[in-house]
């Protein structure tokens, strides 16, 4: 199984500063939260690094754009960014969707839902 989690982001340094920047000075209006779920502002979340670390599946992160370009033609519906997508049986699916990523308010929170949705399959 594979879980590909895909930032509301572009990638590239610039963005990199423009993200930092208004998670910094605006985090309420910030778009993507899984990028405040799992980075403060500089750095990837402790708690989410060790998690990360500790998973049984196979994590990808891309941005809004990698994911684009990688997976245009294999993904043919429209998905609201961010997502976490799973990797089935050469398809994909979602695994948690972006209003449920919206919900969720900690690192552990969304530890505990990854972790309740493995335990399922």
């Amino acid at each position: 199984m594979k879980l590909i989690f895909v930032y509301n982001a572009d990638s590239g340094k610039v963005n990199a500063l423009w993200d930092s920047a208004h998670k910094l000075f605006s985090p309420k209006n910030y778009d993507c939260n899984l990028c405040a779920l799992t980075f403060g502002t500089f750095s990837e979340k402790k708690i989410w690094k060790q998690f990360r670390k500790s998973v049984d599946a196979e994590m990808i992160f891309l941005h809004r754009d990698e994911f684009q370009k990688q997976y245009k033609s294999k993904w043919l519906q429209k998905v609201d960014f961010p997502v976490i997508l799973v990797s089935i049986n050469e398809g994909l699916e979602v695994f948690i969707s972006s209003e449920e990523l919206k919900e969720l308010k900690t690192p552990e929170s969304l530890i505990e839902l990854i972790t309740e949705r493995l335990n399922r399959n």
